[in-house]
């Protein structure tokens, strides 16, 4: 009888404790669906979140050129940081964004609003000359440039093609002028113990090579190139600007000036900002971008993409391994 009673109590045991591990299992598995599901509710809203902003910065500037419609307005063109292709201030941004200001029936006048330390000769110069051929095309179309902190370089190649050139007392403007740079290592490496082995097939392939010593045919055949790219400056400065200018033996010597001296020196014309331009010299307060988006928008997807995929990559990780 006893034996009897206590293997129905270690019977009864086994049974309990079966019963308790599958409780365990099942209410683990429970909260590991609860977790999942909480986990697949933050991506989900991540997701939309990204998708909402990616959207936006897309919607944005159309809606501001529909709620626009029918209204004059002084078209606006970013000419921001350096000329140069691949950058926001590219010459196909540039001009994309001038001839879709310019083609807008509504445009009452453009504003190219400058502030660059300059960059690429040949992208300015393409800027340049398609402003001229606009100026050609349209020529009741007034194109203002209006300097912000620095008109250097490239950025006065660009804005001397504008009908005036606006500035601040405290911009810089100028810098009419062409450079290259280098280092030179020969000598460091024949410190070093470094014997430099080039091998060339043309006796100037290795043009400017640093760490070959410098020979002078070569320093002279690049002064000329910079000498004839200056010279392209400085007159494309000359046709555009003409008798405004009031010319100095240091103007096109690559130095800079105040706007204030800027103006005196008949490098610009005036004082003023985009607004002020905007609602004294074209007669409307109301001004709308036409720089275009695109490049900015992927630059701020794929900065906020990254952001995102390494913020989901560590919390997979978090999960997983934790």
């Amino acid at each position: 009888m006893e034996n009897q009673q206590h293997s129905t109590t270690s019977h009864n045991n086994a049974d309990g404790w079966e019963k308790e591990v599958l409780e365990k299992l099942a209410f683990s598995a429970i909260d590991e669906q609860k977790r999942a599901r909480r986990w697949g509710i933050f991506f989900k809203f991540l997701t939309f979140a990204y998708l909402a902003v990616a959207l936006a910065l897309v919607v944005y500037p159309r809606f501001e050129a529909d709620i626009s419609a029918g209204k004059p307005h002084v078209a606006v063109v970013d000419v921001m940081g350096m000329i140069a292709e691949g950058e926001a201030a590219s010459a196909d941004n540039i001009i994309q964004g001038l001839r879709e200001a310019i083609e807008d029936k509504n445009t009452s006048g453009v504003i190219l609003n400058i502030n660059s330390p300059g960059g690429s000769a040949v992208q300015s110069a393409y800027v340049y000359h398609e402003i001229r051929r606009q100026k050609a095309q349209h020529p009741d179309m007034p194109i203002y440039a209006v300097v912000s902190d620095m008109c250097a370089s490239g950025g006065y190649y660009i804005a001397s093609a504008s009908d005036k050139i606006y500035v601040s007392p405290a911009s810089i403007i100028g810098s009419i002028g062409v450079v290259m740079n280098g280092f030179g290592f020969s000598n460091v490496l024949e410190k070093l113990g470094v014997e430099r082995r080039l091998l060339t097939a043309g006796e100037h392939k290795a043009l400017l090579d640093p760490f070959s010593p410098v020979k002078e045919r070569e320093t002279k055949h690049m002064q000329s190139l910079l000498d004839q790219v200056h010279q392209q400056f400085i007159s494309a400065v000359k046709q555009a600007r003409g008798d405004r200018l009031k010319e100095t033996p240091e103007m096109f010597s690559g130095l800079v000036w105040t706007g204030e001296e800027g103006v005196k020196l008949g490098l610009a014309d005036g004082f003023g900002s985009i607004d002020s331009v905007a609602r004294d010299e074209l007669g409307t307060e109301k001004t709308l971008n036409f720089t275009p988006q695109e490049r900015l928008i992927d630059r701020l997807a794929g900065k906020f993409g990254a952001s995102f995929g390494h913020a989901i990559g560590t919390m997979v990780k978090s999960i997983n391994f934790q």
